[in-house]
């Protein structure tokens, strides 16, 4: 909208200083014969704006001419930047829109103090949130879900299950959570009305091959809370998920990579009078035999089974097979 655009010039020129037109049509993504029109709007509405000629020249507003919303805090602040930094932002579409109006307005209401504490913050601290090694997701049907959502309307989807079938079903969508960088959306089926938690499940958004929204809309259970819901969920799923528990005598280097492995959970380690210099007896529970097997196998020579018997046969029985795929000529 126009409205929101010569609101957005007033900031970035308040907050910049000065401002070609060619760096505001860029920075607001209209051509430059719309910048110049909207220069024309702003004076006409009795903005104090003008214009610098040559080649260092630009646009400016008078230095009297500022906002004077206050009260936001250099920790507050620092808050709010670094939640702007977030690739979820940017997932979201209506978020990501605003987000940069939303930014300029913070500074512009700043004193010059905070506004100069702003400039270092950016000098001296990046936030990038994304991890090193991560799959790839996409989720083009998120911004379908948002509006399905905040107006109440049932959907149709085709989803792919864990198995790798497609089936097609009714919802009801309740919210979307993210866990990490992985979107999902909670919901109902269609033709149930919500009394409890018990109705709602949860749908990586990434498996979703296909959305319609239907005209048929649906009333949100009372008192519903989607924090309470997820952490629920997610305790449930993990005490849900399988469990092998093991005991190794391993150095305390290796222990410390093995550690970091998300199905690895070491439960506690101990030091025993007769184990070598450096290393360790831990508990650790991995989540099923063959998984166990196959990062103890990683380890080499520095962890070696203790308990159950079955977890050091099958670690002896894939080393032996290694060993014979090398001496095979």
């Amino acid at each position: 909208m126009r409205a929101d655009r010569l609101l957005s010039i007033m900031l970035l020129l308040q907050n910049g200083g000065k401002l070609t037109t060619r760096a505001l049509a860029a920075k607001l993504e209209v051509s430059e014969r719309t910048i110049t029109r909207d220069m024309d709007a702003l004076s006409a509405a009795g903005i104090p704006i003008y214009a610098e000629r040559g080649p260092l020249g630009g646009w400016r507003l008078t230095e009297s001419y500022r906002t004077t919303l206050t009260g936001l805090g250099k920790e507050e602040l620092l808050a709010l930047l670094v939640n702007s930094q977030s690739k979820l932002l940017h997932d979201l579409g209506i978020l990501k829109t605003h987000q940069e109006a939303a930014y300029q307005k913070i500074v512009a209401s700043s004193p010059a103090p905070l506004k100069q504490y702003i400039d270092t913050l950016q000098e001296r601290i990046h936030i990038d949130g994304a991890p090193w090694h991560t799959q790839e997701e996409r989720f083009p049907y998120l911004s379908q879900l948002q509006e399905a959502i905040w107006t109440q309307r049932k959907i149709e989807m085709s989803y792919r299950k864990t198995d790798g079938s497609v089936n097609e079903r009714i919802v009801q969508p309740i919210g979307l959570v993210a866990k990490g960088s992985v979107w999902y959306l909670v919901a109902m089926d269609g033709q149930e009305k919500a009394t409890n938690d018990d109705t709602m499940r949860s749908f990586r958004i990434s498996r979703i091959l296909d959305v319609q929204r239907l005209e048929e809309g649906f009333e949100r259970p009372e008192n519903f809370s989607l924090a309470q819901y997820w952490e629920r969920s997610t305790t449930e799923f993990k005490a849900s998920l399988p469990s092998f528990p093991a005991c190794i005598c391993i150095t305390k280097q290796r222990l410390t990579r093995l550690s970091r492995n998300r199905y690895v959970k070491v439960i506690q380690t101990f030091s025993l009078q007769e184990q070598m210099e450096g290393w360790v007896t831990a508990e650790i529970q991995f989540d099923t035999l063959e998984s166990a097997r196959e990062l103890l196998l990683g380890c080499g020579r520095e962890a070696r089974v203790i308990s159950p018997q079955e977890l050091a046969e099958a670690v002896q029985a894939e080393a032996k097979a290694i060993e014979e795929l090398y001496n095979d000529k």
